[in-house]
């Protein structure tokens, strides 16, 4: 089975795609530091070991329309799920406005943060809620679409709200089907969303032609508009409550 899930990770990223593009680097950053307060981050991690900025992917496609949108302070940055731990360093260092190489509770709670991400890259975006929950940093909403990684299941309770999407159709990978919040009173699971893609046709014109004559379901997921759909309403709703939130702050 494993041999299974690397050669599927392996066609995703092979014929016909281009090599990632080197590390993950500070210029690929295009949010400002010191983050000013009040602001909104949001990262979308891809999946496997796709390019950050790869335009054929939906991880990347939901980020540009949010950018579109012109929404004051709000910042969306997308990332490879292998440079979790560099964008970790960059928001610790943003939030930290004083430069004096820790948080305070100040620091930590001035910024809103929503992470979301598909396949490993959905599990990325729970680990970095993980990893910002040890230095008191609160974050808004995680989104998993079809989420492979271990203990991606598990919600810690700095997250105020979370939303899983997956698939368990036949075949070498499948998602996780049920998210838990470490604290229930702390997090609310918004939804496990179930799909199947049994005898369906989704569009894959993104994809190599090998992965397109495969057609597994969990590549299917990442490009159905209806998954996407749901994904970025739920986004936008984060996004109008914070917009609710600090407007009232700053009456």
């Amino acid at each position: 089975m494993r041999a299974l899930r690397l050669l599927a990770v392996f066609l995703v990223c092979g014929p016909g795609h281009p090599a990632p593009r080197g590390r993950f680097s500070r210029s690929d950053w295009t949010a400002p530091s010191p983050l000013p307060r009040g602001a909104m981050v949001v990262v979308g991690f891809l999946g496997a070991w796709e390019r950050r900025d790869d335009e054929r992917r939906s991880v990347r496609k939901l980020a540009l329309r949010l950018r579109e949108a012109g929404f004051p302070r709000l910042y969306v940055e997308t990332a490879g799920n292998h440079d979790r731990k560099h964008v970790r360093r960059i928001l610790i260092e943003s939030l930290d406005s004083d430069r004096d190489g820790r948080l305070s509770r100040e620091e930590a709670e001035s910024v809103a943060f929503v992470f979301y991400g598909q396949s490993f890259g959905g599990a990325a975006a729970v680990y970095l809620a993980r990893d910002l929950e040890r230095h008191g940093v609160p974050v808004r909403l995680t989104v998993q679409v079809d989420s492979v990684g271990r203990r991606d299941h598990w919600i810690p309770a700095n997250v105020a709200r979370a939303l899983n999407l997956y698939q368990r159709d036949p075949g070498p990978i499948r998602g996780e089907p049920a998210i838990r919040a470490a604290d229930p009173s702390r997090t609310r699971i918004l939804g496990n969303l179930p799909f199947t893609y049994l005898f369906r046709e989704v569009d894959m014109s993104g994809y190599p032609a090998i992965a397109r004559r495969i057609g597994l379901s969990h590549w299917k997921m990442d490009n159905d508009p209806a998954v996407w759909a749901i994904v970025e309403a739920a986004i936008r709703a984060e996004i109008t409550r914070w917009q609710a939130e600090t407007a009232g702050a700053e009456r």
